[in-house]
């Protein structure tokens, strides 16, 4: 019965073969359109992250602020100054940490011959690089022996390294900050980088070296990773630092705290509402062409009324007349998505990317929005498509279904 019933519904497609490809292209172009908009959404959400893969992890960076809540008899208001001594009490009272690193910036004047260049020298611990991930593509990372020795060594950005190099080599080079010489021993990976600063515009040298520079006991900033529950680490964290500076610890704004996992989980989920956002605008759209298949279903069940009658009396129940009409409506629609999603590929392939940071970003190619129609964007456009297509075929064939036989054989 379902291969008769099956066959009558291939049939029918047939005799009205135009009207049937005009339904499919309505469905093919409204499934195209709810494929790319997806595929635009997670190569939106693939382009922020690879602008933040620097700060994956369980990583915390802690900056200094000032208070805005009364502690201790003291006002509002106060500076809260992060110290070298910091360090020493995060390590003893914040067993959780894994490594840790002081920075501290100085904006200075870097020449390499007759090249020179404003940028921003940072002073850190050799653990700031496994903490903040970099990658070096030539040379090292200064090492614990270079920060205790207090070793004038610099690694050098990206930018930095072809703003005063070009394509020459940089290490084993020396510059000078400040009139003081620096041997470079290594070059950083050129990285997009989603936050307030630009890694390839820093140099970096040892958090002892810096003191050459720039008063080292006040800190701009402490960064660590750590093991655990991120909640716990914050909240001992700022425990620590209330205790020794006098702030109270709910004061958010007496020391800036930057949490990579809860940072990025809030970015992640803001990336899933505007894939849904477009999923569902992709709805609408492929709705349009819901409505058109059902409007041709409609005309079908009209001008075949005497067809149902004849098959109601020759025994047909309503559910083999549902079936009937509803596979012919699931046919047009899985047809119209096999050519819908042919096309979003073809598209994909055409366009390639959509520029995102390059826009502002020089060298940020990798960060721009790259169409790639995954296995959770076909199930969900899949999702969709039969949603649509079994709304749009139920009522026609529930109308055909519940046609009286009678007054079907009487239809003229």
């Amino acid at each position: 019965m379902l291969q008769d019933l099956g066959s009558q519904a291939y049939r029918a497609l047939r005799h009205n073969r135009r009207r049937s490809l005009l339904t499919m292209l309505g469905m093919a172009w409204g499934i195209a359109t709810v494929v790319l908009l997806l595929a635009y959404g997670s190569g939106f959400q693939n382009a922020l992250m690879i602008a933040f893969r620097t700060f994956g992890g369980n990583l915390i960076a802690l900056f200094p602020g000032r208070t805005s809540l009364q502690a201790g008899g003291s006002k509002a208001g106060v500076e809260i100054r992060l110290t070298r001594d910091d360090l020493d009490y995060l390590r003893a009272e914040v067993p959780m940490i894994k490594r840790l690193s002081p920075q501290v910036d100085k904006q200075s004047l870097v020449v390499y011959g007759t090249r020179s260049g404003s940028f921003t020298v940072r002073g850190t611990s050799q653990s700031f690089q496994q903490i903040r991930r970099l990658e070096v593509v030539e040379g090292n990372f200064y090492g614990e022996e270079e920060d205790r020795t207090h070793t004038r060594v610099a690694v050098l950005g990206a930018g930095v390294k072809k703003r005063l190099f070009s394509g020459q080599n940089a290490v084993g080079q020396s510059v000078r900050i400040e009139g003081i010489s620096y041997h470079i021993i290594g070059v950083l990976k050129h990285v997009l980088s989603g936050s307030d600063e630009n890694v390839n515009d820093l140099v970096f040298v040892p958090y002892t070296a810096i003191r050459d520079l720039k008063n080292s006991y006040y800190l701009d900033g402490i960064w660590f990773d750590y093991e655990g529950e991120h909640g716990k680490v914050t909240k001992a964290v700022r425990e620590a630092l209330a205790f020794h500076h006098n702030f109270n610890p709910k004061d958010d704004r007496a020391v800036f705290v930057f949490d990579a996992v809860k940072d990025l989980a809030d970015l992640d989920v803001i990336t899933v509402g505007i894939k849904i956002l477009l999923g569902f605008i992709g709805l609408l759209t492929l709705g349009i062409g819901g409505v058109g298949l059902m409007n041709i279903m409609l005309v079908s069940v009209t001008q075949r009324t005497r067809e149902i009658g004849v098959e109601k009396a020759l025994g047909a129940r309503k559910w083999h007349i549902l079936f009937q009409f509803l596979l012919e409506a699931l046919v047009i629609t899985f047809l119209g998505g096999l050519a819908g999603i042919a096309l979003a590929y073809l598209v994909s392939w055409t366009v390639g990317s959509l520029p995102l940071w390059s826009v502002f970003i020089d060298d940020a190619k990798e960060g721009d929005i790259h169409l790639v129609i995954n296995t959770s964007t076909l199930v969900a456009s899949t999702a969709i498509l039969t949603l649509v297509g079994i709304v749009s075929g139920m009522l026609p064939a529930i109308k055909a279904a519940t046609m009286d036989p009678i007054e079907a054989l009487r239809y003229e």
